[in-house]
């Protein structure tokens, strides 16, 4: 009691399959696999976002890389119109 034998599994697996037919399972299927690699393909690109998005850590007394370019550019534009 409680556990099916092989031959209604055969028959609950014939079943489905008229019901259903075999090209709209199979569709189902490679919509399933579809969203599978979306989903993957989702979750890497979210690794690869967050890898971009992290700031660098400030090191203590030194500015960072960017702002010694934009106050060396804006440095070299004030003696330009100083002179």
């Amino acid at each position: 009691m409680g556990s099916f034998s092989l031959m209604h599994w055969v028959i609950v697996l014939l079943v489905v399959m008229l019901l259903f037919g075999g090209g709209r399972i199979s569709g189902l299927m490679g919509d399933v696999a579809k969203g599978i690699k979306s989903f993957k393909k989702g979750m890497a690109d979210d690794d690869d976002d967050v890898a971009a998005a992290k700031p660098a850590t400030r090191i203590e007394g030194q500015r960072a890389p960017d702002q010694d370019a934009s106050t060396t550019t804006s440095a070299s534009t004030d003696e330009k119109t100083k002179a």
